[in-house]
């Protein structure tokens, strides 16, 4: 489909992370290393607060109505396909650094979406509103690192 509202690529978002938090949740139940699970389940929390807050645009009276109701032109589905394939499975020989590097990779590629649908808003509001989608991530991905950090360091 070429034409899409913003709503649904706030929804399409909105289910990555519930995509992911239902893959991080997964991988906690095998059989890992404690530490290991315990960053699976801070994902899995992350990406369940990540969900909830793009679904808060969603809701009746939020105030980013225009905004979701505006259309947009796009040849593609969206610019970047799920990357939930690249989740590999959760092993302890790869420890929490392979896992952290995975989450970042697929917080990079919905900032490379925000990014890009900001470039192309056709108004203001439309470009201020995916600018601060992608400074939402800029800060997650910080807060994401020295946590996951942290956690390392116990």
């Amino acid at each position: 489909m070429r034409f899409h509202q913003v709503r649904e690529l706030v929804r399409w978002a909105a289910d990555y992370h519930a995509r992911l938090e239902a893959a991080y949740t997964g991988l906690a139940t095998n059989s890992v290393a404690p530490r290991l699970r315990l960053a699976l389940d801070y994902l899995a929390d992350h990406e369940r607060r990540m969900r909830r807050e793009l679904e808060s645009y969603l809701a009746e009276g939020s105030g980013h109505r225009r905004v979701l109701d505006a259309w947009f032109d796009e040849p593609d589905d969206f610019p970047h396909p799920p990357v939930l394939e690249c989740l590999p499975e959760a092993r302890d020989d790869e420890g929490v650094e392979a896992l952290l590097a995975t989450a970042l990779t697929m917080h990079r590629t919905l900032q490379d979406l925000y990014r890009h649908r900001g470039e192309r808003a056709s108004g203001t509001e439309e470009r201020e509103f995916f600018e601060a989608l992608v400074q939402g991530e800029d800060a997650e991905v910080r807060r994401l690192v020295r946590d996951i950090q942290r956690l390392e360091a116990y």
